[in-house]
């Protein structure tokens, strides 16, 4: 979604929005007004709402601006690329792009977006894209390698996989479509480290949940005994919240302050609610009286939470306070898989609660901490917790 901002250097309005899979901005003469906002709003609507259509022309809307020139040229071109001829790489990525987008989450079209448009364009843009061949790849991907960036650090396998991921789906669809052969034959992802599986104990949980801030608290035990991701928990909505079946459903997200879809499909789950979690959510309701639409976490001016926020100003800190070593709150989600695994629950029911497909990531990221299983209803689970939580707790979890 496009937007009306003010440039710093001379305080006029500018509108910056994307076409075809790049970022515009259109200079105005326009003072920063209410007014004038009001006015290029309905202009960049109307625009976003002929690009949606297809029907969007450059020049009718913005006729001396340079982008329009570049459009024209890429048109000439994908007709030329309709004979004999190839498309150079940015062209057809930005039909691919387009293609594709649709069948995408906006987080996901922004980070394929930024992936593409930077590294790979500068690279291979101007290529024709059949020239493209293996021992280019191979020296683009030996290229990341060597980049450092600003923290000195340089780029990790993860994250070099995330660009050539981006290109073999590129140049493999324009390999079906112009008859050449793909040249990501035989190219491997690179090794990735097994996730940092660092899970908090018992003792750890009852130290935090018995000194974090008490509008806090709620938050992070179900954070602790849900497996839930932070966009998860973040766009936890009343709605979603079944109190008469204990059942938390999982089937909005929030990031960037915006409302998306699940990470996947299988991220569509229901969450059962152990007694400390059912009792944390009823604390929140009292606390919020909200309604179905309201977040269940909110800020003081009823927004929804950002959890980098909340990181920074209140995880972080908090673990400093108690001499804990420093973990990403991410870790919350590991810790109630092992705690799920440690207390004898079934890997079929352990996978359904974090939403995995099946019990192969279980087993290969927890391995360590399968021990013997027998019980697949939860509640093992909810022994242990009775069982070892510290008696202020304990009260609090009584219906």
């Amino acid at each position: 979604m496009g937007s009306i901002r003010a440039r710093k250097e001379n305080g006029k309005l500018f509108l910056d929005f994307r076409y075809k899979g790049k970022r515009c901005r259109e200079q105005t003469l326009l003072d920063d007004t209410p007014a004038n906002k009001k006015r290029l709003k309905n202009l960049l609507d109307t625009v976003e709402a002929e690009i949606t259509l297809g029907t969007f022309n450059y020049r009718t809307y913005f006729p001396e601006s340079n982008n329009a020139t570049k459009f024209e040229e890429i048109s000439v071109r994908l007709m030329e690329s309709k004979g004999d001829k190839k498309p150079i790489f940015r062209d057809f990525s930005q039909i691919w792009y387009d293609e594709m987008k649709v069948t995408w989450r906006i987080s996901y079209q922004e980070t394929i977006s930024q992936v593409l448009n930077s590294r790979i364009m500068d690279t291979f843009g101007e290529r024709v894209i059949d020239s493209i061949k293996k021992s280019d790849l191979l020296q683009f991907r030996a290229t990341l390698g060597k980049v450092t960036r600003k923290n000195g650090k340089s780029l990790s396998a993860d994250r070099i996989n995330r660009h050539m991921k981006v290109l073999r789906m590129i140049l493999n669809e324009a390999a079906d479509r112009y008859n050449f052969t793909t040249p990501f034959h035989s190219i491997k992802p690179l090794k990735v480290p097994k996730s940092n599986v660092d899970p908090f104990t018992l003792n750890e949980i009852n130290l935090i949940l018995s000194n974090v801030r008490a509008d806090f608290r709620d938050y992070y035990t179900v954070r602790f005994f849900t497996a839930m991701r932070p966009a998860e928990i973040d766009g936890l909505k009343w709605k979603y919240v079944d109190f008469e079946r204990r059942q938390i459903l999982v089937r909005e997200t929030i990031v960037k302050n915006r409302v998306e879809y699940t990470k996947n499909d299988g991220s569509q789950r229901e969450i059962d609610m152990s007694k400390p979690v059912y009792s944390a959510l009823k604390n929140q309701f009292k606390a919020t009286v909200g309604n179905d639409e309201d977040y269940v976490f909110v800020t003081t001016t009823g927004t929804a939470l950002c959890h980098n926020n909340v990181t920074k100003r209140v995880w972080y800190p908090l673990l400093a306070h108690l001499g804990l070593r420093k973990r990403v709150p991410y870790q919350t989600r590991h810790t109630a898989a092992t705690l799920w695994l440690g207390s004898g629950e079934s890997p079929e029911w352990i996978a359904r609660q974090m939403g995995h497909s099946n019990t192969e990531m279980l087993f290969r990221v927890y391995s360590r901490y399968v021990p013997n299983l027998t019980r697949q209803d939860g509640s093992a689970f909810e022994n242990l917790l009775t069982a070892n939580l510290l008696n202020n707790n304990k009260e609090n979890i009584d219906d």
